[in-house]
């Protein structure tokens, strides 16, 4: 019988679980075609994804939430993403292998997103992740990441103490969020990364490059 280091496992969800930057991406560039500009290549928009709207509207237009254009572009944008959600989002194709051996072992998991339920629910009853045990979104508590206050909520939900919890994202705040909540913080290299310091520097119990290494990180053969 192995011994694993978690009783639970919670992952974000854009660039952890699914590869949503094509549609986030297709969103801005929406945005940016309806004001006669010409589309910015998705390699720009891709390690900004971890920062939602704020994310997209900054690299679309170069705008900041203190920019008093800011409220009307960020809403124009979540119109338009919530109008195409699952045109090309996916789960990244090894993280079924992952969540398979997951079953297999009958660890629990679940979703921690800054995104809004309301559109982080569709993406998750559409895709082969509607199975978690839990699903917190950025408003389902007064606070999002990197306040650990989502990640304990889901900790409570799965009637699991918060340091028997391993957090997986692939977001400096990710990372910030598990290790105020007292949970293992597990950065994932596949994902989107964003534009803070590189990923080796963000205090992570483990870099891990592809889903693979988290099974063999939680010693699951």
């Amino acid at each position: 019988m192995h011994l694993r280091r978690v009783d639970a496992l919670l992952f974000d969800l854009d660039g952890t679980l699914v590869d949503s930057a094509p549609d986030l991406a297709a969103a801005a560039n929406a945005q940016r075609r309806a004001q006669g500009l010409d589309e910015l290549p998705f390699e720009r928009y891709r390690p900004m994804v971890g920062s939602g709207a704020r994310g997209m509207v900054g690299v679309a237009f170069g705008v900041r939430p203190d920019d008093e254009r800011f409220a009307a572009l960020k809403a124009d944008f979540l119109r338009r993403y919530a109008e195409a959600l699952l045109v090309h989002t996916r789960v990244f194709d090894a993280m079924h292998v992952v969540l398979d051996r997951l079953a297999a072992h009958a660890l629990p998991w679940g979703i921690v997103t800054n995104k809004a339920l309301h559109l982080a629910e569709p993406i998750v009853r559409a895709l082969p992740i509607r199975h978690a045990a839990t699903l917190v979104g950025g408003d389902s508590t007064p606070h999002t990441k990197p306040h650990p206050a989502p990640l304990l909520e889901a900790a409570r939900r799965l009637s699991v103490a918060p340091d028997r919890c391993a957090y997986v994202g692939d977001d400096l705040r990710d990372m910030q969020a598990a290790r105020a909540a007292g949970m293992a913080a597990l950065a994932a290299g596949w994902g989107y990364l964003g534009d803070a310091a590189p990923i080796h520097d963000w205090g992570a119990d483990a870099v891990l490059s592809d889903p693979n290494e988290l099974l063999h990180w939680l010693g699951l053969p």
